[in-house]
């Protein structure tokens, strides 16, 4: 770890939190306890997207911001480190390999740190017991999987077969659900969180993302909804858990 990222680890920081979407782009700024310091703020997503189009975006959705000492990134894909390894809604050849952190250290002239937007989004919620999963339901389909707190290695389910010719994206992401209807879209989203429950049987779900309030059937006792907020919020606890 960097020398100035050891200091701002043990002094107050302000956090800025980035989720990055495939409809949109969301900031706020965090206090040192984790606390929103003004509402968050939104853009559309730009396309297309390539890196360069992206920065311009994200500098420009955080102009309006408070001064912040660090920045936390939930991106809507495959990430190692600090690069990116698969962009689905963006374009994965345009994408592939690219130092996002690098990138927005440059930009800001702060510590960066890049997550999976899922995952970034389940540090918020998650209880921190046991074995616990997220799913956000947006653009595309996320998840999030961890234990006793602790963020598992990421796995990219929305590219997992999940009925017939079907992924997941296509089977209940967004232009899914577009395409079938609400009601049908229910049907299918039940039935996928049957099969992630017999796959991973997890103590607790947690379902965000922009569709997840479109959800009308019962959940079951050990699933819950959670705030698209958390996507911001989990900002804070990536510099606490990564």
């Amino acid at each position: 770890m960097a020398a100035a990222e050891r200091i701002i680890l043990h002094t107050p920081a302000r956090t800025l939190a980035i989720d990055v979407g495939g409809t949109g782009l969301k900031a706020s700024v965090l206090d040192s306890q984790g606390r929103m310091i003004v509402d968050s703020v939104r853009i559309d997503t730009p396309y297309p997207c390539p890196p360069k189009v992206l920065i311009k975006a994200l500098a420009l959705l955080v102009k309006p911001l408070p001064e912040f000492d660090r920045v936390s990134v939930g991106f809507p894909g495959y990430v190692r480190g600090d690069k990116v390894i698969t962009a689905p809604h963006f374009g994965n050849d345009i994408w592939n390999g690219f130092d996002l952190v690098k990138a927005l250290k440059a930009k800001f002239g702060t510590p960066v740190r890049l997550l999976n937007d899922a995952d970034m989004q389940g540090l918020a919620a998650i209880q921190g017991k046991g074995l616990e999963l997220v799913i956000t339901l947006g653009t595309g389909v996320g998840t999030g999987w961890f234990r006793n707190g602790e963020p598992m290695p990421h796995l990219e389910l929305a590219h997992h077969p999940v009925h017939k010719e079907k992924n997941y994206n296509e089977f209940i992401g967004d232009k899914a659900l577009k395409k079938i209807g609400k009601k049908k879209w229910n049907g299918r989203v039940q039935y996928a969180l049957t099969l992630l429950h017999d796959l991973f049987h997890p103590d607790e779900t947690y379902i965000g993302g922009g569709n997840a309030s479109k959800i009308t059937f019962t959940l079951d006792a050990h699933v819950q909804l959670i705030s698209n907020q958390d996507g911001i919020l989990g900002g804070f606890r990536l510099w606490e858990k990564i």
